[in-house]
């Protein structure tokens, strides 16, 4: 019996880590709905470029968003001629509504903006900080995960992640780098 309720409790541990893993490297991402800044319900599939979409998790109250957030724009504006569009995402149950559209104003996002009310979409691409970074192409495909580049500060970029990953996808290549760790502050949880 003691053994029963040991490979049962390992089972079912295991069970829990596999869940927390998110969505991986070649898996296609669900065709999601969440609502925009002003109430209105948004997809996936109506967001996203012809070449496909990044979904970025956002904060108002982090640092690192805040010293990314001309490099976010910059990108957006670059890739969205190249058919892909940018999703942002805010996960935070330490920001209400107001805070999160007077720093869309603030930061001058020209993408939508979703809001994940209890994180279930973080939840489910086991996102964890902000700003992290989830690459699909066309087909939904996720390609790349993690981080926009090396350098939170910006003054000395010596890895373009992102950029890499959009080029060599859209040139038709597999994205040589296509996970590494995004750098940020941690999704503020509802239920932590």
């Amino acid at each position: 019996m003691k053994r029963l309720f040991l490979l049962a409790l390992i089972v079912g541990l295991f069970a829990l880590a596999a869940s927390g893993q998110g969505l991986k490297i070649g898996a296609t991402m669900e065709n999601f709905s969440l609502p925009d800044t002003n109430g209105a319900v948004q997809t996936l599939d109506s967001l996203k470029g012809e070449k496909g979409a990044l979904i970025v998790f956002l904060s108002a109250q982090c640092p690192v968003v805040k010293g990314y957030h001309d490099r976010i724009n910059e990108i957006a504006a670059a890739y969205k001629s190249k058919g892909i569009n940018f999703i942002g995402i805010n996960s935070n149950a330490t920001e209400d509504l107001a805070w999160v559209k007077s720093n869309i104003a603030e930061y001058g996002y020209q993408f939508p903006v979703l809001i994940d009310k209890n994180n279930v979409f973080a939840d489910k691409l086991n996102a964890q900080s902000t700003p992290e970074v989830f690459y699909v192409d066309a087909s939904r495909k996720l390609v790349y995960h993690g981080a926009i580049d090396n350098d939170r500060g910006g003054d000395n970029v010596t890895q373009p992640y992102l950029k890499t990953a959009f080029e060599e996808s859209l040139s038709g290549k597999a994205v040589s780098q296509p996970n590494t760790h995004a750098i940020g502050c941690t999704i503020k949880r509802a239920n932590q």
